[in-house]
């Protein structure tokens, strides 16, 4: 099966230039502070990533970044907020949602031409896991069960997230068992499967490490291409009889199409400063959180990749917003 991770190929492939949409013409940038809209409730992954980027920005530049959440609808009242507001000083930190929504709900109310890709800041795999009273401790064992089960609820991210696609398509499409998806939030999913609200869990990595490191919930596999290094006992998925099967959450800075030429010089010049600082690194890989390295026209290419990559899995798995 096509791999549907993160693919830096795929990212350099075709690269296009920053959308060309009228600009707004502002005389010095920023203004005033900047605003982070988070797409997603705090404790996320989104969140954890978008404070501490915020965080370095101010350090780095002295301009003063505050970071809000927005959530709600997958994602997409976030989002169109910051579409709305297009004063030159709100930006979007998202998910892979961001070019989800678009084929999953008949009207999402944007497009990706709505936005031009900053930077794609942190990438982290998904997983699998259970509840203890669940009588897997791998992937064929889960898949068992699910199939003696059909119809069991698994707590997933949120609709349109990687880890509601991801597990629909290995569970309904590649193995061909019936379990029923429950949404959360994402730092919810993992504390539902401890709650045995749903006894299976498939969520970005970040949420559910604290859980598994303290045996509260067990491990089942994680969607990488390779073992993370921080589990390293727990096989992938792909060698778990499903080869090239791969599904990752990224997470990304954007801005509305019209942001200023000056603004978008001072992003493209300081996130990715922000994101190499030693001290931001090691913050995140302590959350199995990495960052690709993808900016500007990179960062874009990659993203129109994924919504290309994600519109299919759609398709296949029939799954669907409304």
């Amino acid at each position: 099966m096509r791999s549907i991770g993160m693919g830096r190929r795929a990212a350099m492939a075709g690269a296009v230039g920053l959308l060309a949409a009228p600009r707004i013409a502002l005389a010095a940038w920023p203004e005033r502070s900047i605003r982070i809209l988070v797409a997603f409730p705090p404790g996320s992954s989104t969140d954890v990533v978008a404070r501490a980027l915020g965080q370095k920005f101010t350090e780095q530049t002295g301009h003063a970044v505050v970071v809000e959440n927005r959530a709600g609808a997958g994602g997409n009242l976030g989002t169109l907020a910051v579409k709305a507001a297009n004063d030159g000083h709100t930006l979007l930190m998202h998910s892979t949602a961001i070019c989800v929504n678009p084929n999953l709900y008949r009207n999402a109310g944007y497009t990706l031409e709505d936005f031009a890709t900053v930077a794609v800041v942190a990438t982290a795999p998904n997983a699998l896991f259970v509840h203890p009273s669940v009588p897997a401790t791998n992937l064929a064992e889960l898949i068992a069960h699910i199939r003696a089960n059909p119809g069991i609820g698994y707590a997933h991210s949120g609709t349109g997230t990687t880890p509601h696609l991801g597990a629909e398509l290995l569970f309904r499409t590649l193995a061909g068992v019936q379990a029923t998806p429950v949404a959360f939030g994402p730092a919810q999913a993992a504390t539902a499967v401890v709650g045995n609200q749903a006894p299976i869990g498939s969520t970005s990595l970040p949420p559910a490490l604290p859980l598994i490191r303290d045996g509260r919930v067990r491990p089942i596999a994680v969607a990488g291409a390779q073992r993370d290094p921080t589990l390293p006992d727990v096989p992938t998925v792909a060698e778990q009889g499903f080869p090239g099967f791969e599904a990752s959450t990224w997470f990304g800075l954007f801005a509305p199409a019209r942001t200023s030429p000056e603004a978008m010089r001072l992003l493209l010049d300081q996130v990715p400063k922000a994101m190499a600082a030693p001290d931001l690194k090691a913050r995140l890989a302590a959350l199995s959180l990495t960052d690709p390295g993808l900016s500007g026209e990179a960062a874009q290419a990659f993203v129109r990749a994924q919504a290309e990559v994600w519109a299919g899995v759609i398709r296949s798995s029939g799954a669907t917003a409304d």
